[in-house]
């Protein structure tokens, strides 16, 4: 008779938010594999109706402390999209500006402190500074930058406040800006090196035929527009993104799942992955040029298909990100108005950019007075949920050994390549009410 094991991570490390693993086999055959998301849910689409659609950035923006402006951008632009509301350039690179400075603290901090330990044998970022002291403390002080620049246009670093539908509530001071251009052009040579580190790290062989999904943009790469494209050959305006992608309910998280429509008259839901390896991978020719260069000189055949080797396209985000902050904030000069004015009006809108861990979704109904009826929201973890289940599957009959601690340190590694923001995910959980059940109760009693 075959032996029955239960392989269980009751907490996920060096991840954000609360979730855990549960790997049940039979001998060496996998009965059911499920990334447990524990944390309760938030609501915060339930929070937001009723709300003016001016508070709405301010809100998001409360949903996770690393991806904040993924959040407020999403929603401004889906606000923006509803109520007509096309704002100008020199808006438009703020913004892409200010997604650089996301980018920027939220990928080094992955590959620093959570990633990285994962390839040399650590458990913590803090055993990791004890025997890569230099590059730890460069990475520090590559997320430094990323939060000054957000203190800049944001306001803060975390819970920017300066956003605003229709633009910002105050254009930054030239000057303000310029002081950050040193500490920048110190910081791109220094995420060109951190990338060249990273490539050399101890990849496992492991290769999927995944559906890669991201934004993807004529003219440059893409962080906050775009048509929804996939490795697999779909390119869609963000309009049609859910007659694509679906959310649905799995009984052992309090995050929905989403998946990609089969289109075979079934109810099935196919995965997909988003996030940085997505984005190289649909976008690799947009990439501002020491990051297109890089991508040729540190040893990966372009498409990537090893998750484990996200690291590496983080890197070349980290790159690029620097690049662009510094090319706009060369060019950058003051200008008025910051924030176009609009009418409210009763319409709806959708958009979708790009957070540091892929591709998020907004839609949002309001009505005459400006209050919003409707709001949806997809987080890139919900997005990838599914798919690291279906990668666990086939990286457990390669990790699989008689210690079933070391068989779950090394599925911890595979859900760490997704960098999962396991808070942003949990905003919904099913409820379902038996009204005839609880009226028998009231009569019985």
């Amino acid at each position: 008779m075959s032996h029955a094991r239960t392989i269980k991570v009751e907490a996920l490390t060096r991840v954000e938010g609360e979730g855990g693993l549960y790997v049940q086999l039979v001998g060496d055959r996998i009965e059911d594999v499920k990334l447990s998301i524990y944390e309760p849910p938030r609501f915060f689409e339930a929070f937001l109706k009723g709300r003016r659609l001016e508070e709405v950035p301010d809100i998001t923006a409360r949903i996770c402390g690393i991806c904040p402006v993924a959040y407020q951008m999403s929603s401004v632009h889906a606000l923006e999209a509803a109520l007509g509301v096309t704002i100008s350039p020199e808006i438009r690179r703020l913004r892409r500006l200010l997604y650089c400075g996301e980018w920027i603290e939220s990928h080094a901090l992955h590959m620093h402190l959570l990633h990285a330990p994962d390839f040399v044998g650590v458990d913590s970022g803090i055993e990791l500074a004890e025997h890569f002291p230099d590059e730890v403390n460069r990475g520090l002080r590559l997320k430094k930058h990323g939060n000054e620049l957000l203190e800049v246009l944001g306001g803060r670093a975390i819970h920017p406040i300066n956003v605003a539908v229709g633009g910002f509530y105050r254009a930054p001071k030239r000057d303000d800006l310029l002081k950050l251009l040193p500490d920048f052009e110190w910081g791109l040579d220094a995420a060109v090196e951190t990338t060249r580190w990273v490539a050399t790290l101890d990849f496992p062989d492991f290769t999927r035929a995944y559906d890669m999904v991201a934004l993807q943009h004529p003219d440059e790469y893409a962080m906050n527009e775009g048509d929804v494209a996939s490795t697999n050959g779909l390119t869609v305006p963000v309009t049609e993104y859910e007659a694509h992608y679906e959310e649905f309910h799995v009984e052992h998280s309090t995050a929905l799942h989403s998946g990609r429509i089969t289109g075979d008259g079934s109810d099935g839901h196919a995965s997909y992955h988003v996030g940085p390896l997505a984005r190289v991978n649909l976008n690799l020719d947009r990439l501002k040029p020491r990051a297109r260069k890089l991508a040729d000189e540190v040893g990966i055949n372009w498409p990537c298909w090893n998750p484990f080797q996200a690291i590496i396209a983080r890197g070349l985000e980290l790159v690029h990100a620097y690049e662009e902050a510094i090319e706009i904030i060369r060019d950058y000069q003051p200008f008025a108005p910051s924030r176009i004015e609009y009418s409210c009006k009763a319409s709806g809108g959708c958009a979708a950019t790009e957070a540091p861990r892929g591709l998020i979704y907004h839609r949002y109904e309001v009505d005459d007075d400006g209050l919003v009826t409707f709001a949806k929201i997809v987080p890139p973890t919900s997005q990838n949920q599914q798919q690291i289940e279906a990668d666990l599957r086939d990286w457990l009959p390669r990790v699989l050994s008689d210690d079933d601690q070391q068989t779950a340190r090394d599925c911890e590694r595979l859900v760490r390549c997704y960098d999962p923001c396991i808070s942003c995910s949990t905003h919904f959980l099913k409820l379902t009410v038996d009204r005839e059940a609880v009226e028998g109760r009231k009569l019985a009693e």
